[in-house]
């Protein structure tokens, strides 16, 4: 049965490291980080809307007591 050649494994490996990690460097590159939000005045935010920003509550008819 014939031996298994390891000659070629270490610079098979050497040359491995550093492709993979500009490869990940790369796929990094091109990630989105998140970015803190902006502090805003609340003072200038406008509504365009034709309504008024509020809540309103709504009800289902399975949630009003049943009457007997």
């Amino acid at each position: 049965m014939p031996q298994l050649d390891t000659s070629t494994w270490f610079t098979t490996i050497m040359a491995m490291l550093p492709t993979l990690y500009l490869i990940m460097q790369l796929k990094l590159l091109n990630t989105n980080h998140y970015q803190p939000p902006l502090t805003k005045n609340p003072t200038l935010q406008s509504h365009n809307t034709r309504w008024q920003p509020k809540w309103t509550k709504t009800c289902l008819p399975l949630s009003q007591p049943q009457q007997f």
